[in-house]
């Protein structure tokens, strides 16, 4: 499943309602380690349909971004039925990131 590029528009729909776990990659292109966490995200995306992937752009969204307390990037974080159930800081390792969806 593609990456979904989530903004203020679609936030609610694709990522609060979804019946599946979402991985949500706070971030923003001028950011390094954002840039070291982007691809492993988007592998993740690809390897299975029982999770939804994306990615909220901080410069674009920081409604969004205030919303969840982001105060560093990258920040991910799992969204289950809705409620934030993990949430991790910095750039992680793709296992890491996977073990969070579980």
């Amino acid at each position: 499943m593609a990456v979904i590029k989530f903004t203020k528009d679609n936030f609610d729909a694709e990522a609060l309602q979804s019946t599946k776990p979402v991985l949500v990659d706070f971030y923003a292109d001028w950011c390094g380690p954002c840039k070291m966490v982007s691809p492993l995200v988007d592998e993740l995306a690809e390897e299975s349909d029982a999770y939804k992937v994306g990615k909220v752009n901080v410069d674009e969204s920081p409604d969004l971004a205030a919303k969840y307390g982001v105060m560093s990037i990258p920040t991910l974080i799992v969204l289950k039925e809705g409620k934030v159930s993990q949430q991790a800081v910095g750039a992680r390792g793709k296992d890491a990131i996977r073990k969070m969806l579980a």
